[in-house]
């Protein structure tokens, strides 16, 4: 896994076996002891009764349930919470967008957690009428966001002030990668490549896609956006050539999939623009640029140094 998923893994190892074993215990009793709760969600009030079968619904979501502590409580997760050190050997059921309603309730949660953004809708009505406490909470646009997610889920889930000192560092973490990226002596201009070579795959992303305000943040501008793409469009070698990005950024697995940065380097238009003839090319984790969970301060320095390096 990346820096930013393995500093909070690395952190929690440093504890030894023993702090993790107490820390958990001390999870699960101040969850017990601040439950019930109602809480609101995108979807009206819900409340939660019992957080002892958790079933977080996102990557980033389930990376604050384990940095609260929570992880024994974890029953499930969907494909992006899966590449986490944590969720080796819990069962899995599809991805957030294309959710396997049975498979989550093989696994009796009693409260599932996920971005307004989930679903089909069928599956997130199943889970309700099946007497799942189902916790919807505002997508993540920007890194702040990270700061207001991580407090709506600790509430959720009875440990409010583990999650008021979770948010407050991250906020600090973003403040500070934020304040790097302002003072660097360059305003690169980065193309975010959303390429999955196998299905011949490639899109320019743009204004709404994860990445965008990652790069904003970070001290960038994005090309796409710059070009009026909302979220992605088809790439093309006219796109490219328009865009002139200093900088190329993909998903690692996209890189992967294409055989390296020579292979994004091969790709229609590429060559033709400054990051190509530079062959600058950086590639950060999904979880990373998605930038919606503990780990948003660390990955947006991370994105600060490879855009600014």
């Amino acid at each position: 896994m990346a820096a930013a998923v393995l500093a909070v893994t690395a952190f929690a190892a440093a504890c030894g076996d023993d702090d993790k074993k107490s820390d958990t215990g001390t999870a699960k009793a101040a969850s017990s002891a601040a439950l019930p709760v109602t809480v609101d969600t995108t979807r009206g009030k819900v409340t939660v009764k019992d957080a002892s079968r958790i079933v977080p619904l996102g990557g980033d979501i389930a990376q604050s349930i384990y940095a609260l502590g929570l992880a024994e409580n974890v029953v499930g997760v969907d494909a992006s919470g899966a590449v986490l050190p944590e969720s080796k050997g819990k069962p899995t059921f599809g991805n957030s967008r294309a959710l396997n309603p049975e498979g989550i309730l093989a696994q009796r949660p009693t409260v599932a957690i996920g971005s307004a953004s989930v679903g089909p809708r069928t599956a997130i009505d199943q889970l309700k009428a099946a007497g799942v406490a189902v916790v919807l909470i505002p997508d993540s646009s920007k890194p702040e966001d990270a700061v207001t997610r991580i407090q709506a889920i600790a509430t959720a889930l009875g440990v409010p002030e583990k999650g008021k000192t979770m948010a407050d560092r991250t906020a600090g973490e973003i403040a500070a990668a934020k304040a790097k990226g302002a003072q660097a002596a360059t305003k690169p201009r980065v193309a975010f490549l959303y390429i999955r070579g196998q299905a011949n795959l490639y899109h320019l992303g743009g204004k709404g896609l994860g990445p965008d305000s990652m790069i904003t943040a970070a001290g960038g501008i994005d090309t796409g956006t710059e070009l009026g793409i909302e979220m992605s469009a088809a790439m093309t070698p006219e796109s490219m050539v328009a865009a002139k990005p200093d900088v190329i950024l993909v998903f690692r697995k996209g890189l992967d999939s294409v055989g390296g940065v020579d292979g994004v380097l091969k790709l229609p238009g590429v060559a033709q623009t400054p990051a190509g003839q530079n062959k600058k090319v950086v590639a950060m984790d999904d979880l990373e640029l998605g930038g919606g969970g503990p780990t948003a301060g660390i990955a947006l320095d991370q994105l600060v140094t490879l855009l600014h390096s």
